[in-house]
């Protein structure tokens, strides 16, 4: 069995250099139900698809993983319209911040409260939190002065400690060498990462930070660099000028109604009621007010998430039309969800563009939303998303349907079974090209 360590290195490997850049969210944890549903659905389909080779081409692995991401985006997109625990697709109550480069919020409670149990909040941020920073010498870098051997040095991070040994070769330079431990330090996955400045000069720098932010360690310091008792040789510490910290960890200082509070993070939750991500300093004597804004405002701010999201993942699939011409079949197989409501979505400010895009008119929308049946009308809305929403689950499950195939051996109808290589195309095909 495949270290987990090697399988989230690979992927990891592709998902910075070809998927969307994003992050994760709570809608990519499961529980055992959904998973059980996965390899339901991973079972039938290996029953029905035919044998067939690929085009293992970097292209099609470009577009292979950047096709599965946008789905997942997607879909988290589309579970984030309805509170945890409630099957109505636009219930997600929103937050209001009277300044999002300050202070920005989502409300995480549940669906059960009543909107006058919520309390609104006075943050006032006085610092923020920031991690712990040794950034070294800035060195020439087509120079060494360390003679060719083996060199080592230890980090102390998270109550463990690390010895990293690396060799300097007769032609290495600092640069080449800087980068090789960027590499080896940000791969070990201890807490810490690590990158190659340069200044204005063309001269490189080794930057080394902690993974966390705020002071999670014993004294003021998260991670400690020596290689005072190291097994290879030592001086490379004092060469490239990584032992002494340039920026030392801090927690965050806010006020919160009132209150001073401290945090290990900018990112937390308060009274389960509120996820707070801490983005700025507070102008003196100011605060930023986080409330609930009203249900016309949050329905139509989920419909426009919503539109975004939409727009997001169509935009993806039109942008390889030319280099994969098998990604017009799902251009075509979204365009035929589009056109079974296309008259109900334009009825209430929603109409389909050329490219397969959605267009708002946020007046028509804001005047639907405020109508008595307002509920009603977007009946067509929540049939629109849980047919977009299948066809992401389709498209994350096997994406590389919409790749360059060809047919080898179709199944003997009525005799299938389940095939377990046929979902192995996907992951075998970023292993062969990683390794």
């Amino acid at each position: 069995m495949a270290d987990n360590t090697v399988i989230s290195t690979v992927y990891n490997h592709f998902l910075t250099t070809y998927a969307p850049q994003g992050t994760n969210s709570k809608y990519d944890t499961h529980k055992k139900s959904e998973l059980r549903g996965l390899y339901n659905s991973i079972v039938k389909m290996n029953k029905d698809t035919p044998l067939f080779l690929l085009d293992t081409s970097p292209a099609t692995q470009e577009f292979a993983v950047g096709l599965k991401e946008s789905a997942r985006s997607l879909k988290n997109v589309i579970s984030s319209l309805s509170m945890d625990d409630s099957d109505n697709m636009l219930d997600q109550k929103a937050v209001s911040s009277s300044d999002e480069n300050i202070v920005s919020a989502s409300f995480i409670g549940g669906s059960d409260l009543d909107p006058e149990q919520i309390p609104t909040l006075d943050i006032s941020v006085g610092r923020l939190a920031q991690g712990q920073e040794n950034r070294g010498k800035f060195l020439e870098p087509d120079t060494m002065d360390l003679e060719p051997g083996t060199y080592s040095f230890d980090i102390h991070s998270r109550d463990m400690d690390y010895e990293f040994q690396f060799n300097i070769g007769e032609n290495d330079t600092n640069k080449i060498i800087e980068e090789k431990l960027a590499r080896l330090i940000t791969r070990s996955n201890i807490g810490v990462s690590a990158e190659v400045l340069t200044d204005d000069n063309g001269r490189v720098a080794l930057s080394i930070k902690s993974d966390e932010t705020g002071i999670r360690g014993k004294g003021d310091t998260n991670f400690d660099i020596s290689d005072n008792n190291t097994h290879k040789t030592a001086g490379t510490v004092e060469y490239f000028g990584i032992g002494d910290v340039t920026s030392y960890p801090q927690n965050s200082l806010f006020t919160l109604n009132g209150e001073e509070r401290s945090t290990f993070s900018n990112h937390f939750s308060i009274e389960k009621m509120y996820d707070i991500n801490l983005k700025g300093v507070s102008p003196e004597g100011t605060s930023v007010n986080i409330g609930l804004k009203t249900d016309v405002e949050s329905v139509t701010e989920n419909i426009s998430n919503l539109v975004d999201g939409y727009n997001s993942f169509i935009n993806n699939i039109n942008s390889y039309s030319e280099s994969q011409p098998y990604s017009k079949k799902l251009i075509g197989e979204m365009d035929k969800i589009a056109r079974l409501y296309s008259s109900e979505l334009e009825s209430i400010g929603l109409s389909f563009r050329d490219d397969g895009t959605i267009a708002v008119d946020k007046n028509l929308l804001t005047q639907t939303a405020r109508e008595d049946d307002a509920m009603d009308q977007f009946a067509a809305i929540k049939k629109f998303t849980g047919n977009v929403l299948g066809r992401a689950n389709h498209v994350a499950l096997d994406p590389m349907e919409y790749t360059q195939k060809t047919v080898v051996a179709y199944k003997n109808p009525g005799h299938g079974f389940a095939a377990p290589y046929v979902t192995s195309n996907y992951s075998g095909m970023m292993f062969s090209s990683y390794c």
